[in-house]
C-alpha cells in the first residue's frame, strides 16, 4: 500500500517498502519479505544490520566536511580512471534521453584500497583510492575505511538472504570467485539544493537502475530518492522513498536481475530536489571481476530459458560506468 503524506503544499505518493531484520532469528520470515519486495519493486529496507547510528552520524559528519571545501580543493581530489575520487556536479549522466545536463549532484568514489604494486592493482576496479590529506581532513581515511569494512559485512549478509530466495546455497555469493574478492565501493553524494523540474529535465539524479548485485543506501531526513516500479508504464509513476533513520534502503541492481533471468528486478529510481540540501552515503556490490554472470540454475528451465548471454563482471562493469560518466578529459589539466 502507498502512503499520501505532505511535502510543504503539495500531497505526494511515498511507497510501502518491506523491511528486513538482520538480527532476526526468524530467517524464514527474512527470506518470505525480501523474495516478495525483490518481485515486487526491488527495494526494501534493513535494519538492526549491525552499523551503530553513532557511527552513521560520524561518517556523514565526515562527508560534509569534505564537499564543503572548497571547489579547488575538491579539484585536486578528482576520480581517476579507476573511479577513485571526487566526482563534480553534472560529471554524471544518467538518463541521456531525459536530461537537459548531468545530475546536480557532486559525490565521492571509494573502492577495495590495493598498493599501486600489487598485481591485483592491474584489475579495472581494484588499486590506491584518492585520499584528502590528512591535515586538510583528520581521521576522515580512517572514518571511510571503517564505513567500508562494516558495510561489506551488510552486504554479505542481505547477498546470504537473496541465495536463499532463489533457492541456492545460503553461502552461494560467498565464493572466492564472487564476493570472497568483491568490487565493493563506497560513494558519498551531495545534493546542493537545486530544485528539479522533470517536465524540463533537471534532475539531482535521472533515472537508472544501479549497474551490479545490490546497493546500500543511507541518506539523511531530506525526500528525493523516487522509484517505478514499472518502467514501461505510460505515464511513469514515480513514488517517494521515505528516509528512516538508523536503516538502509537496499535495491537490487541489473546484474542480480540478469543473473536471476528477470526473475528479480532492478527498480528505475532517481532523485528529484525540492530546494534543500540532502547527502546520502551508497555501497555498491559487485561480484569479483573475473566471476561469469550467467542465468542461475534456479532460475532457467525448458519454458524459460536464459534471457541474457554470459559475461564477465569487469567486462559489464566498465561499459556501464562508461556509459554515464563524462570523459576526464574534459577536466583538462585537473584530470589524473
Amino acid at each position: 500500500m502507498d502512503n499520501g503524506i505532505k511535502n510543504g503544499a503539495e500531497a505526494i505518493t511515498v511507497s510501502a517498502l518491506n523491511c528486513i531484520d538482520l538480527s532476526s532469528t526468524d530467517t524464514h520470515q527474512s527470506v518470505s519479505l525480501l523474495k516478495q519486495a525483490c518481485l515486487d519493486c526491488g527495494f526494501f529496507y534493513v535494519v538492526n544490520h549491525g552499523i551503530t547510528e553513532q557511527f552513521m552520524d560520524e561518517v556523514f559528519s565526515q562527508s560534509r566536511r569534505m564537499f564543503s571545501l572548497p571547489l579547488s580543493e575538491k579539484m585536486k581530489l578528482l576520480r581517476n580512471k579507476k573511479h577513485r575520487g571526487y566526482t563534480p556536479v553534472l560529471d554524471e549522466h544518467l538518463d541521456h534521453e531525459n536530461q537537459v545536463h548531468g545530475d546536480y549532484k557532486e559525490g565521492y568514489y571509494i573502492g577495495v584500497e590495493v598498493a599501486e604494486d600489487d598485481p591485483k592493482a592491474e584489475k579495472p576496479f581494484y588499486g590506491p583510492n584518492v585520499w584528502p590529506v590528512p591535515d586538510i581532513l583528520p581521521g576522515w581515511r580512517e572514518t571511510m575505511e571503517e564505513f567500508h569494512r562494516q558495510a561489506l559485512e551488510v552486504a554479505k549478509a542481505v547477498a546470504r538472504l537473496i541465495a536463499l530466495a532463489l533457492d541456492l546455497d545460503v553461502h552461494f555469493f560467498d565464493k572466492q570467485e564472487m564476493l570472497g574478492e568483491a568490487i565493493a565501493t563506497l560513494r558519498l553524494l551531495h545534493y546542493e539544493g537545486k530544485i528539479s523540474d522533470p517536465s524540463n529535465g533537471i534532475f539531482g539524479a535521472g533515472a537508472h537502475s544501479d549497474f551490479g548485485l545490490i546497493t546500500l543506501l543511507a541518506t539523511d531526513d531530506v525526500l528525493g530518492l523516487q522509484i517505478c516500479k514499472d518502467k514501461d508504464a505510460q505515464p511513469q509513476l514515480w513514488e517517494y522513498v521515505a528516509p528512516v533513520k538508523g536503516a538502509f534502503i537496499v535495491n537490487l541492481g541489473d546484474m542480480l536481475e540478469r543473473w536471476s533471468n528477470c526473475i528479480f528486478k532492478s527498480t528505475l529510481h532517481r532523485v528529484v530536489g525540492n530546494g534543500r540540501e540532502r547527502y546520502s552515503i551508497a555501497y555498491f556490490i559487485e561480484p569479483s571481476h573475473d566471476c561469469l554472470v550467467e542465468c542461475l540454475p534456479s532460475c532457467k528451465s525448458e519454458n524459460n530459458p536464459p534471457k541474457f548471454p554470459p559475461i564477465l563482471c569487469q567486462t559489464y562493469l566498465s561499459q556501464r560506468y562508461s556509459d554515464t560518466h563524462a570523459d576526464l578529459t574534459t577536466y583538462g589539466e585537473n584530470k589524473k
